[in-house]
């Protein structure tokens, strides 16, 4: 099962191409994606993204998680969230959003088993 592409992206807006739901925060896997719900986790900018927030992502099987940070990079990574990922085998690149859109999306066209999480606003 491929990642899916992600087919456009604005302030506040993101599609994911086979969906017909519009994103502002979204996670993609294999095969599929939904919308990253921070308060699911207790996410906010700071201290940031949670390995709680990443594991239906790498339950998935990935081999690589990308993460954007936001259009501005509001959003943290902290340390410990990159070292939960390196820990599970799985290889993280942390990125503006734009940038990490573009990253994710060439990665998924290789073929490789690729997630990511998105932020889409600051």
């Amino acid at each position: 099962m491929s990642s899916p592409e992600i087919a456009s992206l604005s302030w506040g807006q993101m599609k994911v191409k086979g969906c017909s739901t519009t994103y502002k925060d979204c996670k993609v896997w294999p095969g599929g994606s939904r919308t990253w719900d921070w308060r699911e986790t207790g996410t906010d900018h700071s201290p940031g993204v949670q390995p709680a927030d990443l594991e239906e992502v790498i339950k998935k099987g990935v081999k690589t998680v990308v993460i954007g940070r936001g259009m501005s990079e509001a959003l943290q990574v902290p340390a410990s969230t990159v070292d939960y990922l390196k820990k599970n085998g799985i290889d993280v690149l942390v990125l503006q959003t734009e940038k990490a859109v573009a990253e994710y999306n060439a990665l998924a066209a290789r073929g490789v088993k690729v997630g990511g999480v998105f932020h889409s606003t600051c």
